[in-house]
């Protein structure tokens, strides 16, 4: 039985502290390098002239790290409460951003294909806890990284570090950049087109959750800059053309079937809006795409409710949220829309740099 005494559970006084201090610096001037080193080695910095234990400046090739030795090692963020510094309050999530690592991940219809993959993987951190080591994450996705990654996979990945490091809560996030071979509209050729996804897999209070995110890029003719040219042309002869500008939609959508694919989600995207930029274009193919634009004349607006129509049709498909920027080439700035379905993407406030990362670099 342990027995603790108000006397020996209390904080000692600075009086107390100094006075032990004293009472080790008078032991260390008269106690060997030997004996210093076995009670503790730092003990030499308290000696008044000699600075401290000579340290050795070649680094140790043959060094082997026993057990034993690990054990030894300080752990300051598997330490205890009492480290914690602020307020001792539950955080939602800490973890690791952007690290990166290839990955294969299984196509619809071929094999896999290896791609670069950013990676950001996070826990709940409970009140008491100090912190977390974070290296676990990244050993759980080289422990998978062999295998061709799905939602299957990354449910492995999360199962893993989330019990290493006895979280209750976990997300994990990977982007990349995902190839799909695209037609020209009338010559015959085809190209590469690349897509920005993000595969999210969110656990909280038990509910697991998986999310596909696809920034679709198009172009948006304005249907009342096309009425205006229009305009001149039949009542006074001017030719004149209608502004139409590059842009981004970012489908956010809750995973219900595993079985729904990258290109699976870009077919949707083009289902809803057809305007999808071009990758290898001849002079019959830009003819096209301009008659394309003007039989297909679209604001934000439509571009919100057209994608949200064939989001709500498709039975694989749960909650969702559209974003949608149309980057203007009349204004200095742009035209937005937001539209969401379900609990799982409302918000009352939004990034300030939302929309901004709608931008599309090529």
């Amino acid at each position: 039985m342990n027995i603790h005494t108000p006397e020996i559970d209390r904080k000692p006084s600075r009086d107390e502290a100094e006075a032990a201090l004293a009472v080790l610096r008078q032991w260390a001037t008269r106690s060997s390098d030997d004996e210093i080193a076995t009670l503790e080695p730092s003990v030499g910095y308290l000696l008044p002239d000699a600075g401290g234990p000579a340290f050795s400046r070649a680094y140790p090739q043959g060094f082997v790290v026993t057990p034993a030795y690990k054990d030894s090692l300080p752990d300051l963020q598997n330490g205890p409460a009492s480290l914690i510094r602020g307020e001792r309050q539950r955080i939602q999530h800490v973890g690791i951003s952007n690290f990166r690592l290839p990955i294969r991940y299984q196509t619809r219809d071929a094999a896999p294909v290896l791609l670069e993959t950013s990676v950001t993987g996070t826990v709940s951190l409970e009140a008491g806890k100090k912190g977390i080591n974070m290296s676990r994450i990244m050993r759980s996705f080289y422990a998978h990284a062999d295998r061709a990654f799905g939602f299957a996979v990354i449910e492995d990945a999360l199962e893993d570090y989330k019990a290493d490091l006895g979280s209750f809560d976990a997300r994990i996030q990977m982007r990349f950049s995902y190839p799909m071979k695209v037609a020209s509209l009338r010559s015959g050729l085809s190209g590469w087109q690349y897509y920005d996804v993000a595969f999210e897999l969110v656990e909280q209070a038990g509910v697991r959750k998986k999310i596909v995110h696809l920034d679709y890029v198009y172009s948006s003719t304005c249907p009342c800059s096309l009425e205006l040219a229009e305009h001149a042309r039949t009542t006074r002869g001017q030719l004149a053309t209608p502004h139409s500008q590059r842009s981004v939609a970012r489908m956010s959508v809750e995973v219900l079937d595993d079985q729904l694919s990258v290109e699976d989600l870009v077919e949707i995207a083009r289902a809803a809006v057809v305007t999808e930029t071009q990758v290898m274009v001849k002079r019959e193919d830009e003819q096209a795409f301009a008659e394309l634009n003007a039989a297909n004349p679209i604001f934000v607006e439509d571009a919100a409710r057209l994608f949200c129509a064939v989001l709500k049709r498709d039975p694989r498909i749960g909650d969702f949220r559209v974003l949608a920027s149309h980057q203007e080439s009349l204004h200095s700035h742009d035209a937005v829309s937001l539209l969401t379905e379900g609990a799982t993407f409302a918000q009352d406030s939004l990034d300030p740099r939302l929309f901004q990362s709608l931008f599309h670099i090529g």
